[in-house]
């Protein structure tokens, strides 16, 4: 029996493929195992070719497998773009529709199943996914019990007909591989998973549940991808917890309304990706200008322009930091697994209230879309911090204002929600006195500017990094955003080969933790950068904040896939073998 597997279907657009992944993925979730899932799909509704990949493990994963060791095909152009990844040996389940060729080259064990003709005899071709599941399922011998379970909460609310038909597909996928083909294949056999129960879920969830922890109650957004999910979750959430969500004509009226509706007292956020990032940025200085708290989600994907929409990237760093015109204090905030993307969602409201701040929760494509598993959630750990709330401001002599934005040795003056008496203010988005009056005055206006870039020297974040370090290390490897499992599975490799290193992942970019990084890029003799962009923008902020450029070498992938484990460890390798 093994410990992993991983396990592939490809079809086009529009085909399933994307039901079947998370069906066979809840089936191995119920049964205790560790997930980690990639989809590779294409920028648009229907067609195209499209696959979704499930590595899985009796221990705790977080990187793409380089391997695969099963491959569930429902056309050929499947087994000849995806073959290749097949392990010797390595198993591929085919349509017997359209004759199934492997590829030549390609040591692996065709299993030609009449998927699409048993789904017909059922009734449907739609019902081809559900018999490609079953013969695959069968193939790993596991129970069917608890796969029709999961078959019985997919398509449960399109009534028992339905999924009585779709739980008699899945039987006879498996009794054909176990009457025609031989039975399971012994050697992928898994061992049995702990049976815990794990949460599984995409980054995109568990920020838009950390968003409803957090207390937000509104979200004004436009859809777009890799973002669109945090929306949908909270249309479903938002309005059970007396919240709504406003599909907006564009980005700049979703940015808008969140800075009003923070304004005005709501907890709010709004979320997108580059394209809209990019819509955002006059509108994110009136919020550092008026000092208005606000969240904005950032889901990277390939870039420029319209770029790789579906496609991994982490290319939008320095844009988030530098984008706005003129000088602001911003938090830009990097999670790199579920569980921070969950608690960093409710540290990026208490921050933006904190200290009066915009903050960018930034992710990448494969953490907001690729579906993992995640240890149960503590909600005891959650802390609302509303910062310098004034609910009862001292009474004023008339015709005198609230000094909304008065002179603080900290940068954050006393914020005062509309209507409540006492704290009547003018807001504007030119520079102003501290009660709001728009000023020209040089003195005021330096004093201004100091104050709110004050803030950025008190800024205090949760782990701004996270350090694995290894005293006979020479070698540093630094990341951000969901390449953490990627390195450290790379980092198991070199040491298995004598090859000692530290990991360090950066989980805060602006204001950037130089003193916290110094020590170990100074210790280091050689510092390695893995980051999915063409320019090193992780490795150019640590050069500009920290220095010590000579020893900082980058590894760049930017071809719109993650990287693989081999991958890092491979250039890591040559790295050292170049400095010996």
């Amino acid at each position: 029996m093994i410990s992993q597997l991983s396990w592939k279907i490809g079809g086009q657009q529009g085909e399933g493929v994307e039901s079947t992944d998370r069906i066979f993925s809840t089936a191995l979730n119920r049964l205790g195992y560790y997930l980690y899932g990639y989809r590779h799909f294409s920028s648009r509704i229907k067609g195209g070719h499209t696959n979704n990949k499930i590595r899985i493990s009796t221990k705790p994963i977080r990187a793409i497998s380089d391997d695969l060791d099963i491959l569930v095909a429902f056309d050929q152009e499947s087994i000849d773009l995806n073959a290749h990844e097949l392990r010797a040996n390595g198993v591929i389940v085919a349509d017997a529709k359209f004759n199934p060729v492997v590829p030549e080259g390609v040591q692996a064990r065709l299993f030609a199943v009449p998927i699409t003709a048993i789904a017909e005899e059922l009734g449907t071709s739609l019902m081809k996914n559900m018999v490609a599941s079953g013969a695959s399922w069968a193939l790993l011998g596991l129970p069917l019990e608890v796969f029709n379970k999961a078959v019985e909460e997919e398509f449960g609310r399109k009534g028992p007909a339905v999924v009585e038909k779709n739980v008699e597909a899945v039987a006879r996928g498996a009794k054909f591989v176990l009457d025609e083909a031989g039975g399971p294949i012994v050697e992928l056999n898994l061992e049995p998973a702990d049976g815990k129960q794990k949460l599984f879920m995409i980054g995109n969830d568990a920020i838009g549940l950390g968003a409803v922890a957090a207390g937000c109650r509104f979200m004004p957004a436009y859809p777009i991808t890799p973002a669109s999910e945090i929306m949908e979750y909270l249309i479903k959430a938002l309005p059970k917890f007396g919240g709504t969500v406003i599909q907006t004509e564009d980005e700049i009226a979703a940015i808008t309304m969140a800075i009003g509706a923070n304004y005005g007292g709501v907890r709010t956020l709004t979320a997108s990706a580059g394209p809209g990032l990019s819509l955002m940025m006059e509108a994110i200085g009136l919020a550092g200008m008026t000092e208005t708290p606000v969240v904005i989600v950032d889901t990277q994907r390939g870039g420029p322009s319209t770029g790789l929409p579906t496609k991994q990237e982490q290319s939008d760093i320095f844009a988030m930091i530098y984008g706005t015109h003129g000088e602001i204090p911003k938090v830009v905030l990097c999670p790199s697994t579920v569980e921070e993307c969950f608690y960093d969602t409710i540290e990026a409201f208490n921050l933006a209230e904190k200290y009066q701040v915009p903050v960018i929760l930034v992710t990448d494509l494969q953490l907001s879309l690729g579906k993992q598993s995640a240890e149960m959630l503590d909600y005891n750990r959650i802390v609302i911090d509303r910062g310098n709330l004034v609910t009862e401001p001292p009474a004023l002599e008339e015709n005198q204002l609230f000094k909304r934005y008065a002179f603080a040795e900290d940068g954050v003056s006393p914020r005062v929600l509309p209507g409540v008496k006492g704290g009547l203010h003018h807001v504007t988005g030119v520079e102003h006195d501290e009660t709001g009056r728009p000023s020209e005055s040089t003195v005021n206006r330096k004093k201004m500017m100091d104050k709110r870039m004050e803030k950025l020297k008190h800024i205090q974040v949760t782990n701004p990094i996270l350090v694995d370090a290894d005293d006979k290390a020479d070698m540093l490897i630094i990341g951000m955003g969901s390449t953490g499992g990627t390195i450290d599975e790379a980092r198991a490799r070199l040491t298995a080969e004598g090859i000692a290193s530290s990991h360090i992942h950066v989980r805060l970019m602006n204001p950037f933790p130089t003193e916290q990084l110094r020590p170990y890029i100074e210790k280091a003799k050689k510092v390695v950068v893995v980051e999915n962009n063409a320019t090193g923008q992780l490795a150019n902020l640590i050069k500009l904040n920290v220095g010590h450029a000579d020893k900082i070498s980058s590894v760049l992938k930017y071809n719109g896939n993650p990287f693989l484990p081999a991958e890092v460890y491979k250039e890591c390798k040559g790295l050292i073998a170049w400095q010996r």
